[in-house]
């Protein structure tokens, strides 16, 4: 962990006289279970708070998971147990929950950096958008979580989990295996209980891989339901919040609050019309019976024997469930889509990067893509130690968002895996969703073959703009893997209605062991 990190933590935990308490129950419990004894009167939003903080103080060293933690939290979760408490059952309330958000995400009075030292000025005055819905459901704001730096567009050759800010996040079910990323540090501190619950943010993959190999369910939502308003861009045209949590109903609980319009994001203008009014109505064990899942054929390329033994017996729990399953399902134009992303995504990061850099505060000295270019090679013993920056080179050399290049490729991987693809494949076969492994078990951090990942089912839903939830299917050799489940636009509800009834259906997983 960078020392910027650690004098970070030290500082916000100084101060903290029960930062070495026990931590009870409460912390291998989920945010339903957690928010169920608070509405009951069974714990306060202080006992929470202090239990968590304890769990990250104890953790955090192993796992480089969190970066700050917030020092107005304790007055914050005070207020939260002087109010009147929700009534039990109440699906739209998050009162007296602690939660962490990646950070690339703006809270008030904490710096936002995205994982690179040259954003450590880059004190925020208001919250993004995200953290006043959280706020307004009630949600105390514990920290902020480590990241891949700049959401793991800088480098071919990037360690998921890594940045000069906050070190190398590890996986708590293996220390010496990566998180995956770019929301390492979120997924890595929901799996060791240092927080019930996260947000992390995603352009392709950020969340359903850290959340997969993390034995978390992760949902990536639908492109404009959630504001990216104060979040630190990398693509206007994939970039999406959600949450990261330990069961399928936490994920729908914070989709309650964070799902709807914003002004400041006109991406969203239709969310308040087409969000679900209530995203945990619909979770039913029953939920599977008569859907049409579809096996993406391609997707199943490239994992080992393990794996894909593990997805078989997933599907046979879906059809004991009473989902149909329909196998070898084509999903087309995949490879051109993946080319015409990169393009996309390279035009856009510098574009957004550059306009976002344009309105931080004047303590931030880089106030452009070439300067965070020019700092990483002035600093580059702690910057570059393992990887460059071949990426954002790649990036910098990007015209405007008018060049033709550009117009076409968007344009195109839109329509081949939107319209052409996902939609098509739907339609043809007359199905609710497609499904797939998520990605393989966690791989070895080793800085000089940089991340080596079996597989993914991330790129066809982000690349449209469309939903993809991920559950735990189980461990492959003491590691878990993922479901995915991904379907049209505005279709999150009913992915997570049916992964709730494989998540119930399935057997348990086991929560990692981690040396205290």
């Amino acid at each position: 962990m960078n020392n910027f990190s650690k004098l970070i933590i030290a500082a916000s935990l100084s101060n903290i006289p029960y930062a070495h308490a026990q931590s009870s129950q409460q912390s291998t419990q989920d945010l339903t279970a957690i928010a169920q004894q608070y509405q009951q009167g069974k714990t306060t939003a202080v006992e929470l708070l202090k239990t968590y903080q304890a769990r990250t103080a104890q953790l955090n060293p192993q796992l480089a998971a969190v970066t700050a933690m917030r020092n107005e939290a304790m007055q914050d979760a005070e207020a939260a147990d002087r109010q009147v408490r929700p009534a039990s059952n109440v699906g739209l309330s998050l009162q007296g929950l602690p939660l962490m958000v990646k950070d690339n995400i703006a809270v008030k009075g904490m710096v936002t950096t995205a994982g690179s030292l040259a954003l450590t000025e880059n004190m925020a005055s208001n919250d993004a958008t995200i953290v006043q819905k959280l706020r307004t459901a009630g949600a105390i704001i514990a920290g902020k979580t480590n990241l891949s730096e700049w959401a793991n567009f800088r480098s071919t050759k990037s360690s998921s989990g890594w940045s000069s800010v906050g070190g190398q996040t590890r996986n708590p079910y293996n220390t010496s295996k990566s998180p995956c990323g770019s929301s390492s540090g979120s997924g890595a501190a929901v799996a060791a209980r240092m927080i019930p619950a996260a947000i992390g943010t995603e352009t392709d993959g950020s969340v359903v891989c850290p959340a997969a190999v993390n034995g978390l369910v992760g949902l990536k939502p639908t492109l404009g339901l959630v504001s990216r308003s104060g979040i630190i861009p990398l693509s206007h045209s994939q970039d999406t919040a959600g949450p990261m949590t330990l069961s399928v109903r936490d994920a729908a609980l914070i989709m309650n609050a964070i799902a709807g319009s914003d002004a400041a994001d006109p991406t969203t203008k239709d969310a308040d019309k087409l969000r679900a009014k209530d995203y945990t109505a619909g979770l039913d064990s029953k939920a599977l019976k008569g859907k049409r899942l579809g096996v993406v054929t391609k997707m199943l390329a490239g994992y080992d024997k393990q794996s894909l033994a593990l997805f078989k017996r997933s599907l046979d729990i879906l059809k004991a469930q009473g989902a149909v399953i329909i196998e070898q399902v084509e999903l087309g134009n995949l490879e051109q889509a993946e080319k015409d992303e990169f393009t996309v995504l390279l035009y856009d990061f510098k574009a957004d990067l550059n306009q976002f850099l344009s309105t931080t505060p004047a303590s931030v000295k880089y106030r452009s893509l070439a300067d965070i270019m020019q700092f990483n090679k002035t600093n580059a013993k702690q910057v570059m130690p393992h990887f460059a920056q071949e990426i954002m080179e790649l990036a910098q050399a990007k015209g405007p968002l008018t060049d033709t290049d550009y117009v076409q490729a968007s344009t195109r991987a839109k329509k081949l895996t939107g319209v052409e693809g996902i939609d098509a494949t739907l339609k043809k076969h007359q199905l609710n969703a497609l499904i797939a492994p998520t990605t393989g078990p966690a791989w070895d951090i080793d800085y000089k073959k940089g991340d080596v990942i079996a597989g993914s089912a991330s790129s066809p839903a982000a690349i449209a703009g469309y939903p993809h939830l991920t559950v735990p299917m189980g461990l492959v050799k003491g590691l878990p893997v993922g479901l995915s489940f991904f379907a049209g636009a505005w279709s999150d509800a009913s992915l997570l209605n049916m992964g709730y009834a494989f998540e119930v259906a399935r057997p348990a997983l086991p929560a990692p062991r981690l040396k205290k």
